[in-house]
Parts: structure tokens; C-alpha cells; sequence
């Protein structure tokens, strides 16, 4: 495991020449650009004032902190988010999983779940969200990834799916929500994780993809954008990190000379001082960028993308390249189903114990990854 902390790309003078150049022609997106620049060079600085030394330090103690009581009490800020607390549940305990904080498992099962896929399987391959919801790569990825964990694909239940994913493929490279929208990170990630489940990502443009998610980080900020011509957010680190690591594998299994194993395709000093040096708050909790509020959302995903930049996991054993020191190290993820990759293979081994008492089972496995 190498610990580079020495010399931060932060802080080398060529860093100044990755500021953003408007070439004279200022606009609203352009000054909202500088704007965020600035911000993560004050962050930058203030934290070489706070602790006068280069080594980024992971605030795990304080994250922890942050989340149990979110565990226990959430505010009124959440108010809106009512409806959404799986989700929260998910953002808080993943993180807390990945920090290395020890929960206690429970797993469940649901007898109906395989006929409420089948009430929002739509006749051409996608799903609703939910009943009456809307359609999109989302439902597609969460139906994909609740069906493979708990063991009960059929033959039919995603008939037409990989199709219907593959159309959703822009121009650009990347995936939109929809066929003929723009691209966007986080369908991106739904769109491919759902085909790799399913085993038809190969069927997409790889190359064109590959562009499309590079071009995504950001040459001053080191976090990545979710579309093009948009500002850094935290929460990309792990939807586009996710996207790369996805097609980098793919790749390396066609045996294309493009893929090398000795790192990620992306810059991942740069997203680890990123995250590490702007997107924590003092008081536990990461955020979007300098100048944001922490939430649960952001710690989830912030601290989903630190953790890939460190664990690059097509070679065995892992190639790790931990910034700021062995302190700093979190578990590895899953880049498919996002947590922890021995809970994926234990409820593997629980949902499969099922099927053998007479449930609907998968001949699928575990993606290779």
C-alpha cells in the first residue's frame, strides 16, 4: 500500500494552470466555474493555516459521530425527504460500513417481491419507479440490482431490458434517463450497472463511454462533474469512479490494450485531495463543495468515491494508493451494487440457501468485479 501524502497535486505550481480560461467571453456558467475555483483554493489554503502541514487527514471519528446520531434523530431538514427513508437508511449505514464502524447484519427477505417486479416491468424491458411512478434507468438498475442479490431473475423478467438500456446511450458517450436525453453521471452509472448485472454491457459504445466519463473530471478541482459545461460535486466521485471502474473492467476482460492494471483511468490523487481537502465539514459529515452544507446523501457518496480512488481492485491483490496515510483508508465497495463486497457474496449465499426450499431462483452470479 503506498501512503503519498508528500507531495499534494494541490499544492504544485502547475496547479495554477488548470484554473479555468473563458477565453474572454464571460457567461453565467463561467463565473459560477471561477466562483467554485476560488472556493476550493481557500479551502485549500485554510486547511494548510489550520494545520500547517500538507498531509490530508480523513475526519473519521467525526463522521462517525455525525452519522450514528443521524441513526438515532434526523432534523427537520429531512422533513422533505420522508418518503425516502430506505434511502437514508442505506446512506447512513454504507457509510458507517465503509468508515469501518461495526453494524449488526439483517438480512431479510420478502416473499412478494418478485410479483411487485413484475407489476412494474413495463412491456418493452424498462420498469416504474413505482406503481404508477415513472420509467427510467434508475428503476431499471434498482430492479436489476434487488433481483440478482436476492437470487430471483427469470428468464423473462428482464426480456427486453439490456435493448431498452442500450437506447438510452447519447451521442456524447454517456447514458441519459431516457433515449435522446442528455448524459448524466448518475444514469450513466444506473444504465451500465444494470447491463453489467445483466451481462449485456459489451453491447454499448465502450470507447465512446470511456471518453465521456474522463472528460468528466476536473482539471482544477480533481472531483468530477455530472454533465458537461456543470461544477464539481462530491456526490459524482462515486457515480462517474463507479463508471470507470465498470468500464475498465470490461475492457480488461475483452482484452483491449486500452485497459492497463496498474490504476484507475482516472486521476486518483487528485479526487482523494478533493474530497479529502474541500468536501469534509469540521463537524462530521461530507458535502457537494466548499462553501455547501453537509448531508447524509454527500457523506454516502463522497466517502463511496474516496474509496475507490484508493482501491484499485482489478489486480489480486488490490493495488491500494491511500492519501494522507493508512489513517485515512476506508473498506472497499462494490462497484456494482455499492457495498461492502463480502455482504454481496453473503446475501448471495442466504438468498441461494432459499431457493433451495422451493423459491424462484437465478442461475445468474455475482458480476465479476
Amino acid at each position: 500500500m503506498k501512503d503519498q501524502h508528500l507531495s499534494l497535486g494541490r499544492l504544485q505550481e502547475r496547479h495554477s494552470r488548470e484554473l479555468f480560461q473563458d477565453d474572454g467571453l464571460q457567461t453565467v456558467t463561467s463565473a459560477e466555474q471561477k466562483k467554485v475555483e476560488e472556493s476550493i483554493s481557500k479551502a485549500i489554503h485554510a486547511h494548510l493555516e489550520d494545520h500547517k502541514m500538507t498531509r490530508p487527514m480523513l475526519l473519521r471519528e467525526q463522521h462517525i459521530a455525525y452519522l450514528t446520531e443521524g441513526l438515532q434523530h434526523l432534523s427537520d431538514v429531512y422533513e422533505t425527504l420522508d418518503a425516502s427513508r430506505p434511502w437514508l437508511c442505506f446512506w447512513l449505514l454504507h457509510s458507517l460500513d465503509l468508515l469501518n464502524h461495526p453494524l449488526s447484519p439483517d438480512l431479510s427477505s420478502e416473499e412478494k417481491l418478485l410479483g411487485f417486479l413484475y407489476s412494474l416491468r413495463q412491456g418493452d424491458g424498462s420498469f416504474q419507479m413505482h406503481e404508477g411512478g415513472e420509467v427510467d434507468v434508475r428503476s431499471i438498475y434498482c430492479a436489476a440490482s434487488v433481483a440478482s442479490l436476492t437470487n430471483i431473475i427469470t428468464p423473462d423478467l428482464f426480456e427486453g431490458t439490456c435493448d431498452w438500456v442500450v437506447r438510452c446511450q447519447s451521442w456524447e458517450g454517456g447514458l441519459g434517463g431516457l433515449s435522446g436525453l442528455e448524459a448524466h453521471g448518475g444514469y450513466t452509472f444506473c444504465g451500465l450497472a444494470a447491463l453489467v448485472i445483466l451481462k449485456g454491457q459489451h453491447r454499448l459504445n465502450m470507447r465512446s463511454l470511456l471518453r465521456w466519463a474522463c472528460g468528466r473530471q476536473m482539471r482544477m478541482e480533481g472531483g468530477f462533474q455530472g454533465r458537461c459545461n456543470k461544477l464539481v460535486d462530491g456526490c459524482y466521485s462515486f457515480w462517474q469512479a463507479g463508471i470507470l471502474h465498470l468500464i475498465q473492467q470490461t475492457l480488461i476482460q475483452e482484452g483491449d490494450p486500452a485497459a492497463g492494471v496498474g490504476g484507475w483511468m482516472f486521476e486518483q490523487r487528485a479526487l482523494q485531495e478533493f474530497l479529502l481537502l474541500c468536501c469534509q465539514c469540521p463537524t462530521g459529515g461530507l458535502l457537494d463543495k466548499p462553501d455547501k452544507l453537509g448531508d447524509f446523501y454527500h457523506t454516502c457518496y463522497c466517502l463511496s468515491g474516496l474509496s475507490i480512488a484508493q482501491h484499485f481492485s482489478c489486480v489480486s491483490p488490490p493495488l491500494d494508493l491511500i492519501i494522507g496515510g493508512a489513517h485515512n483508508t476506508l473498506a472497499e465497495t462494490h462497484p456494482v451494487y455499492n457495498v461492502a463486497p463480502q455482504k454481496v457474496d453473503r446475501a448471495l449465499g442466504y438468498f441461494r440457501a432459499l431457493s433451495r426450499s422451493g423459491r424462484p431462483h437465478s442461475s445468474s452470479t455475482r458480476p465479476a468485479l
